[in-house]
């Protein structure tokens, strides 16, 4: 017997997991509500194994940033997304879903345009503080737009804007520290630092963290969760065995290149050292930690200095520039926070009071009521 749904819905977003997990947590509490949801994304991408993983059919779209300069590249990048978006609309026809979910960046801009060419009704979500290109251009004809930030209306050309964070995963509400703690087999009676940045890592982050690992570990007695990013991995292990030949003894380093787990991951922590993704903040605030933020100097918009700075206006992290980033001065940072308790404290408040934990269930909702 076949099984029977009330309504077929798109989610679309990828090629990091600031875009990806919020409709990830879209397409979670649909399902739960007795939807079928189907995951539009390049296979090539993360996207493709998480939303697997799920168990969530998956439409391929072929589809990559576009160009900044007008050249053969990007007249070839005008035809692949033609293409694409040709793709999208047979998935529409085909589908026939209810509404669209997408969270903006170049993969889920093939879908929006073919929700306008089929009229079908489509929601934005944009994570930062400054919206993306897609999202500027392209949500003026949405039903809504749903916002992490408050100051980032002034840039959406729809009157139907509404800010309710970034859609996070059921955990990070349910899940208590200790439970996290012992899913990550660590000490309920240290201290954990979480040296993280994003799903690709951050070279700068690594770099200097490795300097100081078996310092956090030996001296300071941190706990200290790593994690380094796929593509750096085997060069971050080359140089820590350098450096601290007995790391893989030391109870109190956990290195991976990616955390399949990131709520015991970021609950189990104390501090958080980060990039300025806004999924990362907002999964950083639903924690109680106090975030030490690096933003990644190169990111589009400059979306994460802005992000990172929203936070240190509200008294809600520390801040350092990628540029001022070494061993000395990341330290100094540390032992700042391990020798002021109520400095560290005050972070860690400020940081949750910030969260939003029902953003999912808003934008479900919104989803929901569209004809």
């Amino acid at each position: 017997m076949s099984e029977i749904y009330n309504s077929n819905y798109f989610v679309t977003g990828g090629g990091t997991g600031g875009h990806i997990y919020p409709a990830m947590a879209v397409a979670d509490m649909l399902t739960e509500g007795g939807d079928k949801v189907f995951y539009v994304g390049n296979k090539r991408n993360m996207e493709f194994e998480l939303a697997s993983k799920k168990g969530y059919k998956f439409l391929h779209v072929s589809v990559s940033g576009m160009p900044r300069k007008l050249n053969p590249k990007f007249f070839i990048w005008g035809v692949k997304l033609v293409k694409a978006i040709m793709r999208s609309v047979r998935y529409i026809k085909k589908y026939k879903p209810k509404a669209v979910f997408a969270t903006g960046g170049y993969v889920s801009a093939p879908m929006i345009f073919a929700c306008i060419i089929t009229k079908t009704p489509y929601i934005m979500h944009d994570c930062d503080a400054m919206p993306g290109l897609v999202t500027r251009r392209l949500s003026k004809r949405a039903k809504y737009v749903t916002l992490a930030f408050e100051n980032a209306k002034k840039f959406i050309p729809n009157k139907h804007t509404i800010i309710t964070g970034n859609p996070i995963r059921e955990g990070f509400k349910t899940m208590t520290k200790s439970q996290a703690l012992a899913n990550m087999g660590l000490n309920n009676s240290k201290l954990t630092l979480c040296i993280m940045g994003g799903s690709q890592g951050a070279k700068s982050i690594n770099k200097t963290t490795i300097e100081l690992i078996k310092e956090l570990s030996q001296e300071l007695n941190l706990q200290v969760i790593f994690q380094t990013g796929k593509k750096n991995f085997a060069e971050v292990l080359e140089r820590i065995s350098q450096i601290y030949p007995a790391y893989e003894q030391d109870k109190n380093i956990i290195i991976k290149p990616y955390f399949d787990d990131m709520i015991s991951v970021l609950k189990s922590s104390d501090i958080v050292i980060s990039r300025a993704g806004s999924l990362s903040i907002s999964e950083i605030c639903a924690s109680e930690t106090a975030p030490l933020l690096i933003p990644f100097p190169y990111a589009a918009a400059n979306h994460q200095r802005i992000n990172a700075k929203y936070l240190l206006d509200m008294g809600a992290c520390i801040y350092i520039e990628d540029r001022d980033l070494e061993p000395n001065s990341l330290r100094e940072k540390i032992v700042e926070l391990l020798d002021n308790p109520i400095k560290m404290n005050y972070l860690k408040q400020n940081a949750s009071h910030l969260a939003k934990f029902n953003a999912a269930e808003e934008i479900t909702e919104l989803l929901k009521s569209l004809p």
